[in-house]
């Protein structure tokens, strides 16, 4: 098995939690833009949850197009592929009992403000509408928030939203779309604002790693960071059809640490055996989520922050593939 092949068997093996609470539910679970950084590994820990639980319901991602390997990794999983436009093509997409909604869009936002808006926030009421009897996982961001304190703890759920830009204003108005048809049609659903997800080829530590590897200078302004391995992002994220609601259960999920990022880089450093090398200084806020709610909820993240450490200098010294797409976590004024 080769270095990526290991890293999806990882980011996909479910729990025995994920495999028993799947089971309690019913029906084919449908995955809209499945073929994002989380989609593929998400859809295929699904399938292989079901299969554990002698579970026949389908699982079934949706995109409107798919690399040649996503798609043969999907199929050979077991997974059904549709291929759908969804801003045009959902009404002839299958019923499904359980949606996890994926699609959206951060980057490009900037020129094209009214494209992102009609992604983030139209999108999610056709989709609510077209599945008004569903159970719906829905994606956001930390990026609602505001931008707080580093000694805050981070924002949590009961923390008023003061989105930064219009991408994060956008995923505001996602949230409320999906909330009025949750309240209008009484559809189940969970929000999960996620931040920030780190996977081997991906990442705000793939980023810091990369950087170091270079003898580039690491950027302080944003000086602190949550992150979370996303194979625990899909444990939970499954899990929580369990919790769906009308009104909506809104859940971080997030890393527990407020990590330093001149920590971080240094600790990269010393794994890849060079020193880092800074440029500006730390701001006193940054955009930080607080998970403890998660944490009661579902337990702490199975793989700790210093393993994903191990994982990220390992990879990089490896020069393995890289999804070559950049977080832009260091944003401050919410221009993507």
């Amino acid at each position: 098995m080769n270095a990526v092949a290991e890293l999806r068997d990882s980011l996909s093996t479910p729990s025995p939690e994920v495999v028993e609470s799947l089971a309690r539910g019913e029906g084919d679970i449908m995955l809209l833009g499945v073929g994002g950084k989380i989609g593929p590994e998400l859809a295929v820990m699904a399938r292989r949850a079901l299969d554990l639980a002698g579970s026949r319901a389908r699982v079934i991602g949706v995109a409107r197009g798919l690399p040649d390997d996503t798609d043969l990794y999907l199929k050979r999983a077991g997974v059904l592929v549709e291929r759908a436009d969804l801003m045009t093509g959902l009404h002839r997409l299958p019923d499904a009992s359980r949606i996890v909604y994926l699609a959206g869009r951060k980057f490009g936002t900037s020129g094209d403000e009214h494209g992102t808006w009609a992604l983030n926030a139209y999108l999610p009421g056709r989709v609510m509408e077209r599945f008004p009897h569903s159970r719906v996982v829905a994606f956001s961001t930390g990026n609602v928030y505001p931008l707080v304190p580093v000694t805050s703890g981070g924002a949590d759920e009961d923390t008023p939203p003061g989105p930064v830009g219009e991408y994060a204003a956008s995923c505001l108005g996602r949230e409320r779309i999906i909330e009025h048809f949750s309240r209008a049609n009484g559809t189940p659903a969970a929000i999960v604002r996620l931040n920030y997800a780190v996977e081997a080829r991906y990442g705000v530590l793939l980023e810091l790693a990369t950087a170091v590897h270079r003898g580039d200078p690491v950027d302080l302004a944003t000086g602190n960071v949550n992150v979370v391995w996303q194979g625990d992002v899909n444990t939970t994220t499954l899990r929580l059809f369990e919790h769906c609601a009308a009104p909506p259960y809104v859940l971080n999920v997030a890393g527990p640490e407020t990590a330093s990022v001149r920590w971080l880089a240094r600790q990269l450093a010393a794994r890849l055996g060079t020193e880092a090398r800074f440029t500006g200084t730390e701001e006193p806020t940054a955009l930080l989520s607080n998970a403890a709610r998660c944490a009661a909820l579902f337990g702490h993240p199975t793989v700790p922050l210093h393993r994903l450490l191990d994982l990220t200098a390992d990879w990089v010294r490896s020069g393995a593939a890289v999804h070559g797409k950049d977080t832009h976590f260091q944003e401050r004024e919410g221009r993507y």
